[in-house]
C-alpha cells in the first residue's frame, strides 16, 4: 500500500556536487533569482573524491539562501565513486522522503558527474515520482565561470528546468 500524500508544504532541493562547487552554488542561486524556489530542504549529494568540497557548497547554499532571507536545512550523502545503482537508489530515497512529507520537489543535476545525474533521472523516472523541476544551468562557454553567479555575464547563462522545456509540467 502507498502511503497517503499531504499536500505540498514547501520546496525540497536536491543538488548534485561533481567537479565544480562553483557549478553547484551558481546554479542555486539562479534558481532562488530566476525561479523564485525557497526550499525548506536542501540536499547535496556528491561522490567520495569530491566530497572534500561539500563543506564548501553547504556553507555557500546557506550563505546564499540568507541574502534571499531564508535558512534551509541541508543535509550531504556521499556516494561511492561512479557507482551508478547507488545514486539513483540515494535520489530515488531522499526524493521519495521529500515528497512523502510533503514537499514539491526539485532536482539541480549542474554540477552532477553523467553517472549520477543519470542515475537519479533513471531512478525517479521509474519510481514514478513526482519530480516538479529538473534544473540546468547551462553556459554557452565556460570560460571564466569559477566565479560567483552575479559576475557571470547574463547572456552566457540560462536557468533551465528541463521539466518545463519539455512540457511535463505548467
Amino acid at each position: 500500500m502507498i502511503p497517503p500524500v499531504t499536500p505540498a508544504s514547501g520546496d525540497a532541493y536536491i543538488t548534485l556536487l561533481g567537479r565544480s562547487t562553483w557549478a553547484l552554488v551558481n546554479a542555486y542561486h539562479a534558481v532562488l533569482r530566476e525561479k523564485g524556489l525557497r526550499p525548506e530542504q536542501v540536499a547535496i549529494v556528491t561522490e567520495e573524491p569530491y566530497a572534500q568540497e561539500a563543506s564548501t557548497a553547504v556553507e555557500a547554499v546557506r550563505i546564499v539562501s540568507e541574502g534571499y532571507g531564508f535558512v534551509p536545512a541541508i543535509g550531504v550523502d556521499i556516494l561511492p565513486e561512479a557507482d551508478f545503482i547507488r545514486a539513483g537508489q540515494t535520489i530515488r530515497s531522499l526524493a521519495g522522503d521529500f515528497i512523502r512529507q510533503g514537499f514539491s520537489v526539485a532536482i539541480d543535476i549542474t554540477s552532477g558527474r553523467k553517472v549520477t545525474v543519470a542515475g537519479a533521472l533513471l531512478a525517479v523516472s521509474l519510481a514514478g515520482l513526482d519530480i516538479r523541476h529538473i534544473y540546468y544551468l547551462a553556459m554557452k562557454n565556460t570560460d571564466d565561470v569559477a566565479k560567483p553567479y552575479m559576475m557571470i555575464p547574463r547572456q552566457i547563462q540560462s536557468i533551465r528546468d528541463v521539466m518545463e522545456d519539455a512540457g511535463a509540467k505548467e
